[in-house]
């Protein structure tokens, strides 16, 4: 007796929910594959556009042009994906028979309260599109804001990731950034103040300098990170010590800290083999005897 009421009941639900699964049922599996179809597609496609839309300029290198593609790509595919996340979501529910036009009132609504409340994030908003637009900085590139630095890890429309040398991770909202440094855009600078003493022959000097470079920019281990050797510059202030002279190059980008440690290494060594000594402050003490001391 049991199993018969318990055939019927099968039997009933069965009869219920196969004409849903028939209509409802079948459009929300067509609804998923469709989201999984479309996003395949577009995210092809956006790949491909952002691959053709973005030209470099003339001191871009091949690492740079990829860096501000994918950053790009990136941003896009995010905006899409929760777009489209969104209006199948809806879509779905509506199978369901729950009816979504509350819910779009209410979010036509919190848009209404968004407007006259959220001008921060609108804000943030509008300033990521013009970073992203502008290319100010890219996923990868390292930059400081307002004395804040550290390497780009994560860019959206509303902030930026950024993991200083410590490894901390920040958090910036693009309305809070007034200022944006980009240390590793297009091409780099080695930039050396170098204090020698001052009984020192500077043409020595010079010539030790600019040897150094060359033979470092020549170096296979060191030749692909140079776009100009370090050379001498300008003697460029007389300190209280030393003379100071500088010398400047021309790396590629994220190459110039490691290129200036090894650069500094090789001078000191080049310095003592040819006898040029790097000073340190000295302070020279006179001690006058007063009469009948």
């Amino acid at each position: 007796m049991e199993n018969e009421v318990t055939k019927e009941m099968l039997m009933e639900w069965v009869d219920s929910l196969l004409p849903w699964f028939l209509s409802s049922g079948l459009k929300i599996v067509f609804i998923v594959a469709g989201v999984f179809i479309i996003n395949l597609v577009v995210s092809r496609l956006i790949v491909r556009a952002v691959r053709i839309a973005v030209v470099g300029s003339q001191y871009s290198s091949k690492d740079a042009e990829l860096k501000r593609e994918n950053t790009l790509i990136q941003i896009f595919k995010a905006t899409f994906r929760t777009l489209l996340f969104v209006v199948a979501g809806l879509m779905i529910l509506k199978e369901f028979g729950i009816d979504i036009a509350p819910m779009i009132a209410a979010a036509g609504i919190a848009g209404l309260a968004l407007g006259f409340g959220g001008q921060y994030l609108i804000r943030d908003i509008i300033t990521g599109l013009f970073i992203i637009l502008e290319n100010q900085y890219r996923i990868g590139d390292v930059v400081n804001f307002d004395g804040l630095g550290g390497s780009v890890e994560e860019i959206t429309l509303r902030k930026t990731m950024l993991r200083d040398l410590n490894g901390t991770v920040h958090h910036i909202p693009h309305g809070e950034i007034k200022r944006v440094s980009n240390l590793s855009k297009d091409f780099a600078r080695v930039n050396m103040n170098i204090g020698v003493a001052y009984d020192s022959n500077l043409d020595q000097v010079i010539a030790v300098i600019n040897a150094t470079g060359t033979a470092m920019a020549a170096d296979a281990q060191w030749k692909d990170a140079f776009i100009k050797p370090i050379q001498f510059v300008r003697v460029d202030d007389f300190g209280d010590s030393a003379i100071v002279v500088k010398a400047l190059g021309e790396t590629h980008v994220l190459r110039q800290w490691e290129v200036a440690g090894e650069f500094r290494k090789r001078l000191k060594a080049a310095f003592d083999e040819a006898g040029v000594v790097i000073p340190f402050p000295q302070t020279d003490i006179h001690i006058h005897k007063l009469p009948g001391a």
